[in-house]
């Protein structure tokens, strides 16, 4: 006779099966219904449009929750594309009103209530967004709303300010912006990524040169400070500026080679195939196939998912990997043959792991390893929701119409001026660095190091 535990044990797996199994990428049309309700579990974790709740973003900074501000801006990112590829306008409102609300003070993505958490990236990642949503046509803001495009240009032309670039380490980007956020000190691969990856989509959408040149020297800045291996095409985290960047981090996240990846995507197709960037796609994509799709073709997240490290902000990645992958193969067709195929089976190992949670189908962050494994904090949250809608979302892209300039559809308004002068209009600019200062860096840095949790963690705060 079976016991009760018994019984309800086996209904459980019934239940598990069956919710996996809704879940297919068969058919075009079965993979929007995969992203579809993969898309409504996601939305379960926002709660900004709800009574005394703060649109746009989920739920934190930490202590008040483990999302920190820029978080809401990738995800928002990728609704659009989702949006994008299937057609569905369920979260369009939604999106509108996240994405208006948080565009700050100064309209430029940089609101003073998340100030203590801004850095270069979070507020790339909401530029991100903009700049796909006028890629995309996704439906233009009333009138008397900063439109997309100048939402991303607002973000870029801060970002391009003299306040923004110094001599330190012979120019590039420091990671935060307040130099009282603790990380002002380091000069990071993802906050250029982005700024770079920015200006080349500025620059083909737009046709204005000075995005393009301004995009190519800070290529050039990455490689020569040493960020990027010439000969492997790895991209390394990052380094301080009191040793004049040299001390690199060498650590590689997926998200690092993605978006030079796309940016590269861009310059070669808007330069019809020149060999700078041919290069730099050619040699980004083989090494990001191999270290980060390094079993079955399933993507991973090297540097900390096989001693379960991750944080909050890196179980997000992946999703990045994917969707900027499929990008990047719309600007470079000629890689779609290498691309396409991975990212398939990289999602289909996601969605087969979509079976965890009280419905039995939230998904986890450990896709390799072919099921949910419900003990682990890392599969349990919207960080790894994310990346499983981007996984599936990235596999409409084939099918779904490439982004459009300003020439060839686009109806985003442009305003080149937006943004200017507001790059540190909320803080007053320090002191000129001194020896002291230097030191007293360095001691907060060993200090912060020294309270991490996780190897990694520390890079985590603010991403």
């Amino acid at each position: 006779m079976k016991t009760f535990t018994s019984i309800a044990a086996a209904a459980a797996l019934l239940s598990l099966a069956s919710a996996q199994n809704t879940l297919s990428l068969d058919s075009e049309d079965a993979t929007k219904k995969t992203a579809a309700q993969l898309a409504a579990d996601l939305l379960k974790h926002y709660h900004g449009d709800e009574p005394g709740q703060t649109p746009g973003i989920l739920p934190g900074p930490p202590p008040a929750g483990p999302y920190y501000w820029w978080i809401g801006g990738a995800m928002w990112g990728t609704l659009i594309d989702y949006w994008h590829v299937t057609g569905d306008t369920t979260y369009n409102d939604r999106t509108m009103q996240a994405m208006q609300f948080q565009v700050g003070e100064n309209k430029a993505y940089m609101p003073h209530n998340y100030t203590a958490s801004l850095g270069n990236d979070d507020q790339g990642f909401w530029g991100m967004s903009a700049m796909l949503a006028a890629e995309v046509k996704f439906p233009d803001p009333p009138s008397d709303k900063p439109s997309w495009l100048g939402l991303a240009q607002a973000v870029w032309n801060t970002q391009a300010s003299p306040d923004r670039h110094d001599k330190e380490c012979n120019g590039g980007l420091r990671w935060q912006v307040p130099f009282s956020n603790a990380g002002y000190n380091y000069k990071n691969s993802i906050a250029n990524g982005i700024f770079f990856n920015m200006g080349a989509r500025l620059g083909r959408y737009t046709g204005n040169q000075t995005y393009l040149d301004e995009a190519e020297k800070t290529f050039d800045w990455v490689t020569g400070v040493g960020y990027i291996d010439p000969e492997t095409y790895a991209i390394y985290d990052g380094g301080h500026v009191e040793h004049n960047c040299t001390d690199i981090n060498k650590v590689e996240f997926s998200y690092n080679n993605a978006v030079f990846l796309q940016g590269c995507a861009y310059m070669y197709n808007h330069t019809q195939g020149a060999d700078k960037w041919k290069k730099c796609v050619d040699g980004l994509l083989a090494h990001g196939l191999k270290h980060f799709f390094p079993e079955n073709d399933i993507a991973y997240e090297p540097a900390c998912e096989g001693v379960k490290t991750c944080t909050t902000d890196m179980l997000s990645f992946k999703g990045y990997l994917h969707r900027w992958y499929a990008a990047s193969a719309q600007m470079a067709p000629y890689i779609a043959d290498k691309v396409m195929p991975v990212l398939k089976k990289s999602a289909a190992a996601c969605v087969k792991q979509c079976t965890g949670g009280d419905g039995g189908r939230q998904c986890g962050f450990y896709w390799q390893s072919g099921a949910y494994q419900a003990p682990d904090p890392a599969n349990s949250g919207a960080s790894q929701q994310m990346a499983s809608v981007a996984a599936v979302v990235s596999l409409l892209y084939p099918s779904s119409k490439p982004a459009v300039t300003a020439d060839t559809g686009g109806t985003s308004k442009s305003d080149p001026n937006a943004g200017v002068g507001q790059a540190n209009s909320y803080h007053k600019e320090p002191k000129p660095i001194t020896t002291g200062d230097r030191a007293g860096a360095g001691i907060i840095t060993f200090m912060l190091l020294s309270a991490a949790v996780g190897m990694f963690g520390w890079m985590s705060v603010g991403i």
